[in-house]
C-alpha cells in the first residue's frame, strides 16, 4: 500500500480521515515514529502546519528564499531575553520535515555525563546510555551517520583548529548525517546537492512507500477527547501560499493514538487548548545559547569552499562550553559583520579573509513560554540566563579569539553589537573582564528543549519515560520538548533516538494502548 503528500492548501473542502495513529509534525520526532509504526503495519496520517517544497525545489532556492519560506518567522523569531540576557535568535523550520532539514547535519549522541545525571539525580533508569544504545545504531544507520575528514574543513575552520593547537586545545572529526558531501557551506539553507539525509529523504519517503498519508498547511488546534481518552485531533487547513497562517478549512482525524511532535516551542500550545494542565507545561526551556567569533586574516581564505561544520572541541565540556566549527552562506554572515555604511561595506569586502567559529554553552534552562500578547501564531518566548551560564558565554568569547590570534588572525570580531573588531589580546581579555550590557551579545540557539519534559512522577513532568502525557490515554509527545534537561550538544540524534525508543514501546504495547 502507498500513501501520498496532500496539500492542505489545495484541497477544495474540509478533511476529515481516519487511522490507527495521527501523528502532529513532521520532523526529527514525528517522522521517525510515522516510519517505524507504518513499518509495523499501522495505518498513520501525519500532519504537519507548514508547506511541503520536494527537494528539487529546496535545492533551487537560495537562502533567502529559503528562510522566508520554510523558516518560522521567516527566520526572526527569537526568545525575548529577561534581565542580563541577550535577544537570542532561534532557528526553527517551518515545512515537511521540520527543522531537520534546516540542521547543520551535526550528530552527536547524549553525553554520558548527562545519561548519568537523568539516571542518577532525576530518578530515571530507564533513560540510561545503555538504554537508548540499540536505537542511537538505528537512527545512525539510516540517516547515514559518517565522520568528516579534516581533507573536508574549510580553511576558516582549519585556521581556527590550527590556533587552539597552539594553545592546547585538541579539535575531533564531527560526524554528520550526508551522503557525498560536496562542501558547499549552505546546509542550513537547503543543500544544492541534497547530500544532507534530513527526515524528508531518510525517513519519510520509505514511510509513505509503507502507506503513511501526509497532508500540508495543516495546523492543528486541539486533541479530542472522549473522557480522557484521546480520540484524534482538529484543526484548520491553512493557504494559500504566501498567507502565512490564513485559515481556510476545518479538517479532523480520528485516531486510536495521537502523537504530539509540534516541537519544544509549539507542543505546549497544542496540549493546553486541549485541556492538559501541569505547572512544567511549556516551562524549564533550554536552548543552548550559541555565538560566533570571526577571525581577520591578511591572505583569502576562500572559507566557503568545505563542509559547513567539520570539526569540534569538547575540551571545555566541564565548563559547559562546546566548540563547534561553522561558516554560514556569506551574504547571512555579510549581514551580521560590524559597521554601518562606509565602514560595514569596507568589512565586507574582506569577507575572503575571515574565519568564523561557533560556540555554546550547556545551559541550565530559563525559558517560559506565553500566549501571544498579540494574538499571533507563535507563541512570545521569554528566557533568562542565570549568571554561570553568562560567564560562560563572555568566556567562550574570549577563548575563541585566543584562538584566532594564536592562529596569526590580524583583529577578531566579536559577536557584541556596536563593538569594533579587536586588535590586540590585552583588549580581547579586557573584554571579558568588564564585558559590555549583556544584551548586546549577538545569540542564537537551534536545540530548543524541555517544555513537556519526562518523569516518572506527573508531580516533576508532562509525561513519563514512554512520551504518555499523564492523565490523558492514548496521547503521546515524541520532539525535544520531552528530554529532562539541556544535553549540551546538537540535538538532532537525540531526538530522533528517543523518539525510536519511544515508537518501539508504542509497537510493543499497541493493543494495551490502543484498546
Amino acid at each position: 500500500m502507498t500513501g501520498e503528500i496532500l496539500h492542505g492548501r489545495e484541497l477544495s473542502g474540509p478533511l476529515e480521515e481516519s487511522a490507527d495513529v495521527v501523528i502532529v509534525g513532521s520532523g526529527a520526532g514525528g517522522a521517525v515514529v510515522a516510519a517505524q509504526l507504518a513499518e509495523d503495519g499501522k495505518r498513520v496520517i501525519v500532519l504537519e502546519e507548514g508547506p511541503h517544497y520536494t527537494p528539487e525545489e529546496v535545492r533551487a532556492m537560495t537562502p533567502s528564499q529559503v528562510l522566508r519560506r520554510m523558516w518560522r518567522d521567516a527566520g526572526m523569531y527569537a526568545a525575548l531575553g529577561v534581565g542580563q540576557t541577550p535577544v537570542i535568535s532561534l532557528a526553527m523550520g517551518r515545512n515537511v520535515g521540520g527543522s531537520s532539514v534546516h540542521t547543520g547535519g551535526v550528530c552527536f549522541r547524549i553525553p554520558s555525563s548527562v545519561h548519568h545525571d537523568w539516571v542518577k539525580n532525576h530518578g530515571l533508569p530507564e533513560l540510561s546510555e545503555a538504554s537508548l544504545e540499540a536505537a542511537y545504531l538505528d537512527v545512525e544507520r539510516r540517516v547515514h551517520v559518517v565522520e568528516v575528514q579534516p581533507h573536508e574543513r574549510s580553511r576558516s575552520t582549519q585556521k581556527f583548529v590550527d590556533g587552539a593547537r597552539e594553545l592546547g586545545v585538541e579539535f575531533k572529526n564531527l560526524r554528520r548525517n550526508t551522503v557525498d558531501c560536496e562542501g558547499n557551506s549552505r546546509c542550513n539553507f537547503g543543500c544544492p546537492k541534497g547530500a544532507k539525509m534530513s527526515v524528508d529523504l531518510s525517513y519519510l519517503p520509505g514511510a509513505i512507500e509503507r502507506g503513511v498519508r501526509l497532508v500540508s498547511d495543516a495546523q492543528v488546534e486541539r486533541v479530542r477527547f472522549d473522557g480522557t481518552r484521546a480520540t484524534g485531533v482538529e484543526g484548520w487547513l491553512t493557504g494559500p501560499p504566501g498567507h502565512y497562517g490564513a485559515k481556510k478549512h476545518r479538517f479532523t482525524i480520528h485516531a486510536k493514538v495521537v502523537v504530539i511532535a509540534c516541537g519544544t516551542v509549539h507542543t505546549p500550545e497544542v496540549l493546553q487548548n486541549s485541556g492538559v494542565r501541569s505547572k512544567h507545561l511549556g516551562r524549564h526551556i533550554t536552548l543552548h545559547p550559541a555565538f560566533r567569533m570571526g577571525g581577520l586574516f591578511d591572505e583569502a581564505l576562500d572559507p566557503w569552499n568545505g563542509a559547513m561544520q567539520s570539526a569540534y572541541s569538547d575540551h571545555y565540556e566541564r565548563e559547559g562550553i562546546t566548540f563547534v566549527g561553522m561558516y554560514p552562506p556569506v551574504n547571512v554572515l555579510s549581514s551580521g559583520l560590524p559597521g554601518v555604511g562606509p565602514s560595514h561595506r569596507a568589512i565586507v569586502r574582506k569577507n575572503r579573509m575571515i574565519a568564523v567559529q561557533g560556540g555554546m554553552v550547556h545551559d541550565e534552562g530559563g525559558g517560559v513560554l506565553h500566549s501571544s500578547p498579540l494574538g499571533g501564531r507563535e507563541p512570545l518566548l521569554t528566557y533568562e540566563m542565570v549568571p554561570r551560564d553568562l560567564a560562560r558565554v563572555r568566556r567562550a568569547i574570549t577563548l575563541l579569539g585566543e584562538m584566532a590570534f594564536a592562529a596569526g588572525a590580524k583583529a577578531v570580531i566579536p559577536p557584541i553589537f556596536g563593538l569594533d573588531p579587536i586588535t590586540s589580546r590585552s583588549q580581547l581579555r579586557a573584554l571579558e573582564a568588564s564585558p559590555p550590557d549583556a544584551r548586546k551579545i549577538e545569540c542564537m540557539a537551534f536545540h530548543p528543549l524541555g517544555s513537556a519534559k519526562m518523569s516518572n512522577d506527573p508531580r516533576r513532568g508532562v509525561t513519563d519515560v514512554w512520551g504518555a502525557v499523564y492523565g490523558a490515554r492514548g496521547l503521546y509527545v515524541v520532539d525535544g520538548s520531552v528530554l529532562p534537561t539541556s544535553i549540551g550538544v546538537n540535538s538532532q540524534v537525540p531526538i530522533m533516538s528517543m523518539a525510536t525508543r519511544l515508537a518501539w514501546a508504542m509497537r510493543d504495547r499497541w493493543s494495551r494502548i490502543s484498546a
